[in-house]
C-alpha cells in the first residue's frame, strides 16, 4: 500500500504529470521536457527529481546532458498505473499538444536525438516512423581556424 501511496504522491502535480506524458515516449533529455513545458531548467529538474523519489522515474548522466525515462514497469500496480494514464492524456488538448511539440522538436534534431537515444515506447516519434529513417542532428557551422 505504501508503493501506491508513494507513487500517488508524486503524480498529485500538473505538471509532473506533463512531463509522465512526455515520458511516455520514451527517454528524453531535460532540456527537451524543457522546451515542451516552457519551463525554467531548475523548475524541470525539481519536478524530474520529485519523481524520481517517488519511483517512477530513473535518470542517467551522460556528459553534461542528463536524461530520464520512466522506471521499469515490471510492477504490476505500476504498469496499470501508466496505462490508465496514457489512456487519460489521450483524451486531453494540452497533453496532445505537448505530444506534438516533442514529435516536432525530435524532428529538427532536439537534445535526445543529437545523442542517438532511440525511443523505447514505438508510438513515439511517429516523424522517424512516417519518414522511414532516423532524422540527422542539426548541422553545426563550421568552425573557423586561426
Amino acid at each position: 500500500m505504501r508503493e501506491l501511496e508513494r507513487l500517488f504522491k508524486g503524480l498529485a502535480d500538473h505538471t509532473r504529470l506533463r512531463v509522465i506524458n512526455l515520458l511516455l515516449h520514451g527517454e528524453l533529455c531535460v532540456c527537451d521536457i524543457q522546451h515542451v513545458l516552457g519551463s525554467p531548467q531548475p523548475n524541470v529538474s525539481r519536478h524530474l527529481a520529485y519523481l524520481k523519489h517517488s519511483g517512477l522515474v530513473f535518470d542517467r548522466r551522460e556528459r553534461q546532458r542528463m536524461y530520464s525515462r520512466l522506471a521499469a514497469q515490471g510492477e504490476p500496480a505500476r504498469r496499470r498505473l501508466l496505462a490508465s494514464l496514457q489512456a487519460a492524456f489521450a483524451g486531453s488538448d494540452e497533453f496532445e499538444r505537448d505530444s506534438r511539440k516533442l514529435d516536432k522538436a525530435i524532428a529538427r534534431g532536439a537534445c535526445t536525438v543529437a545523442a542517438g537515444i532511440l525511443p523505447t515506447n514505438p508510438r513515439s516519434y511517429r516523424t522517424r516512423q512516417t519518414a522511414g529513417q532516423t532524422p540527422a542532428p542539426p548541422a553545426r557551422p563550421p568552425t573557423q581556424t586561426k
